[in-house]
């Protein structure tokens, strides 16, 4: 029976590793983000499974895009099992009391507000279909353990997803359906190349942090979504193994 994902974030870094992982192990997938020319450039490299991969472009912070989204999935297809909620932004560096507002509510509308509504339409489809259930997977990182200097918009939104996955998983046991978080930290993707050149530590100092290769990322969210809807993982992290933010670095 096939099985039917959506990925967000889909056109890059952690979004298109969990696509193609997901679509090499035979699932249909909704890469949904932004740019057109990004989730075109996923769907290329999903080799013979291409046919299963269906480009939306979709705005997450955008209520009405991502109910055409789900509106249209569940006309397409007819069910979803599966919801990586990973779709995220941030603003550079700088000192809390610099923080414009209009930045701050860019963040907290894309990580949190879209994880939410997508979350919502995904829930609701999950609740009305028969078999009844699915699974979710938010995305929450590094940062909803631990924050970095002057990070204060990102930061929050990711201690929020925290929050979030843990309301669905208890509000949706009645239906089966089921959430988790993948909290990652350092994966190579363009958006972590800047640690290469060295990143603002604690105590001021500027220092060049390991990365990881992202595909264990995805083989990590594909192993989540594989699980039986009577097991979850409700908590996971994967990190660069000498990343420094166990202890004191």
């Amino acid at each position: 029976m096939s099985k039917y994902a959506v990925v967000t974030g889909a056109g890059s870094g952690v979004g298109r590793a969990a696509a193609l992982a997901l679509l090499a192990d035979g699932w249909t997938v909704a890469l949904a983000g932004r740019r057109a020319d990004a989730l075109a450039e996923t769907v290329g490299l999903a080799g013979n499974a291409k046919s299963r991969a269906v480009p939306v472009p979709t705005d997450v912070g955008d209520p009405g895009a991502v109910g055409a989204l789900f509106a249209k999935l569940k006309a397409d297809w007819g069910r979803l099992d599966f919801l990586f909620n990973n779709a995220g932004g941030n603003v550079p560096a700088g000192p809390i009391e610099d923080l414009k507002y209009e930045d701050w509510a860019r963040v907290v509308q894309v990580n949190l507000t879209g994880s939410f509504l997508c979350a919502q339409a995904a829930f609701r489809m999950m609740k009305e279909q028969s078999p009844q259930g699915g699974r979710i997977v938010n995305n929450g990182s590094i940062s909803a353990h631990v924050p970095r200097p002057d990070s204060v918009a990102y930061t929050s939104t990711k201690h929020a997803i925290t929050g979030l996955t843990k309301t669905l998983a208890l509000d949706g046991r009645k239906y089966d359906i089921v959430s988790g978080q993948v909290d990652i930290g350092n994966a190579a993707t363009p958006m972590t190349a800047r640690m290469a050149r060295g990143v603002k530590q604690a105590n001021g100092e500027m220092k060049v942090e390991p990365t990881f290769d992202v595909t264990h990322v995805g083989s990590t969210v594909l192993m989540m979504a594989n699980l039986p809807l009577d097991a979850n993982i409700q908590f996971v992290t994967i990190a660069a193994a000498k990343m420094p933010w166990i202890a004191r670095g």
